[in-house]
């Protein structure tokens, strides 16, 4: 089972659990946080159940490793997620994070990701990290800049033009 239990000036990153469906999909009836997801955000909250399950019974088992749920500190409320993914195509580890728009703008996603790949690098021994993102997609892009990933390609997912930036240890370690 997964265990790991992050913690940052302001945030709990801590695994999914069931009592999680309810509120990401909350989040996710917000069309703003799937603007720039090129997933659509998901429609019932039995595809929200289906993806929580699939992180628990899989990511974590399998991997070892999977998405946190965000909380803020001060009042345990859930906010989101971010973490690490294996991506099983694609022979990768990628970053991804979504917030509740209430959230935007506060240095919340880059204080999650700098707690993610810190365990990405440091605990998992990672030798690189890949996040995707839409060219649209400045704040993102700007989260990314922050944490020191660099462009690396850009290729068509589904007709849609994708974005990739990498991390490598190397980089992760010169920046700290």
């Amino acid at each position: 089972m997964f265990y790991q239990r992050l913690t940052t000036e302001r945030l709990i990153l801590r695994p999914f659990e069931l009592k999680d469906i309810a509120p990401s999909y909350d989040m996710e009836q917000d069309p703003a946080i799937n603007q720039y997801t090129n997933d659509g955000g998901v429609k019932t909250e039995q595809e929200v159940a289906q993806l929580i399950r699939h992180l628990i019974e899989v990511d974590y088992q399998k991997y070892g490793f999977g998405r946190f749920a965000l909380e803020l500190k001060a009042t345990g409320e859930f906010i989101g997620f971010c973490g690490l993914k294996w991506l099983e195509d694609e022979q990768e580890v990628d970053l991804g994070y979504r917030l509740k728009r209430a959230c935007w703008g506060q240095g919340l996603a880059t204080e999650a990701s700098r707690a993610a790949l810190e365990y990405g690098f440091k605990i998992r021994r990672l030798n690189r990290i890949i996040a995707t993102i839409l060219p649209d997609n400045i704040a993102s892009r700007r989260v990314l800049e922050k944490l020191h990933f660099t462009f690396e390609k850009a290729f068509l997912e589904d007709g849609v033009l994708i974005h990739q930036f990498v991390l490598t240890k190397l980089a992760y370690e010169q920046s700290q």
